[in-house]
């Protein structure tokens, strides 16, 4: 199939973008081999190069961070094969000119011109955006090359991900990023000193696209022939930290906080929680997760951990920000300190199985009041012996609905706090089982 013709890219192969465009068009890569990174997809032999260089494209979903390179490949991708380009964003279109584009596509496939449909930040498309891709997908009217810095699994509709392959593209590592800075200070004869560079691919945090930005607005508010050091970038630039509250980084960043307090390490608990808040997280969700996590993880080990983290809630609401920062910081570090138990959580569990799982028998008559004549009549509460008048505190009786008599829902663990609870409740058992052995002799 032959090509529409080279201006669907907004430039011409000849001429390339104009000289006003950003740097960081300028340099984007006109073949496979100016790519940086992605040699897992684009190397000698591996799968993606291999589609493109036979001419065998299937629809694909290119998932990856911000500045890999996402649209850059699927515009390479349709000059190698001799494919119309149309660019389409969720941003700015809905069904009617998905239905428009679609047919204007199947008109050109008739014709024997192959178009490639690129969809930016697919992710942002609703179902039945989606679905008016699928028929032409399904019939070959168009390539579909989707971008996303999202998790298709959660983003994109299964219909449509089952006719697509999904290729995950890498974020850049700072040696890419360093020598991508060079290339173009190299081609924009920019001055530069070895570690200005590197303050640019610290920054960059693996995004190309970011990288050339600051590149270029370093070299432009430098004096002239003043050389790029690291005091040049950093007045020039403003940190931006990877996260988004909304997105699967989100998810990521306190599983791992999450994580690292399980296996006692504050130093990366510290770093985890800082990652979320200094990137704008909302405090409280992050002292949510400190509660749960007192409960979940600690529980019987260290009471007081609960107590804790409660506490630290109630100091952010009363400082608020950015004093309040530092109490979540203690309780961070007083979770991966305390001893560890998930004896609560595991027992729970075990109850809601059998909750669900079982018959809800009614309870027992002896553990019933029996505030009226009638209730008496039908023996509610008979049986019941009252605690505090009995031996050790602990009557002979069970508190379970009959079925389930003799379950053992929590096993406490010999850790904290615990190992006290854990005695006492050894000891309860003991004079149960001692009161039962006279009840049968």
């Amino acid at each position: 199939m032959n090509s529409g013709g080279g201006s669907l890219f907004g430039e011409d192969k000849e001429t390339g973008p104009q000289a006003s465009a950003p740097l960081a068009e300028r340099m984007r890569p006109a073949t496979l081999d100016e790519i940086i990174g992605q040699e897992h997809l684009l190397g000698s032999g591996k799968p993606l190069r291999t589609a493109i260089e036979r001419d065998r494209v299937p629809s694909m979903i290119l998932w990856g961070p911000p500045g890999v390179g996402k649209t850059t490949i699927a515009q390479i991708i349709a000059k190698m094969t001799k494919s119309d380009f149309l660019p389409f964003s969720a941003v700015t279109s809905g069904i009617k000119e998905i239905k428009e584009v679609m047919a204007s596509a199947e008109k050109a496939y008739r014709s024997g011109r192959r178009t490639i449909l690129f969809v930016d930040e697919i992710h942002r498309f609703n179902k039945a955006q989606q679905d008016a891709f699928l028929p032409h997908v399904e019939r070959g009217n168009v390539v579909l090359i989707g971008a996303t810095t999202e998790n298709p699994s959660f983003e994109v509709i299964s219909a449509l991900l089952s006719r697509a392959r999904v290729f995950v593209l890498q974020a850049l590592k700072d040696a890419n990023i360093r020598a991508l800075l060079e290339r173009a200070a190299a081609h924009e004869s920019i001055p530069f000193e070895a570690a200005g560079l590197d303050a640019i691919a610290s920054i960059a945090n693996g995004d190309a696209r970011t990288a050339l930005n600051i590149l270029e607005l370093a070299s432009q508010t430098a004096i002239e022939g003043e050389k790029l050091t690291p005091e040049v970038v950093h007045q020039a630039a403003q940190r931006q930290l990877f996260y988004d509250k909304s997105g699967e980084e989100h998810f990521n960043i306190i599983s791992a906080l999450h994580k690292s307090i399980r296996n006692s390490d504050a130093n990366a608990a510290l770093y985890w929680m800082a990652r979320m808040l200094e990137s704008g997280e909302d405090p409280l969700y992050v002292a949510r997760r400190l509660v749960r996590f007192a409960s979940e993880d600690i529980g019987l080990a260290d009471s007081n951990a609960l107590r804790v983290a409660l506490d630290c809630k109630e100091a952010f609401e009363f400082l608020g920000l950015p004093e309040g920062k530092l109490a979540l910081a203690q309780c961070v570090v007083y979770l991966a300190a305390a001893p560890k138990s998930n004896s609560i959580y595991s027992a729970y569990g075990k109850v809601v199985d059998d909750v669900q799982q079982t018959r809800n028998d009614p309870v027992p008559l002896h553990l019933r009041n029996a505030p009226t004549r009638l209730m008496k009549s039908l023996q509610y509460g008979k049986g019941y012996k009252y605690a505090h008048d009995q031996e050790g505190k602990v009557a002979d009786m069970d508190c379970l609905p009959e079925a389930l008599v003799g379950r053992r829902y929590i096993v406490p663990q010999d850790i904290g706090d615990e190992a006290g609870i854990k005695q006492r409740l050894d000891e309860v058992d003991a004079k149960k089982r001692m009161d039962e052995r006279k009840v049968d002799g």
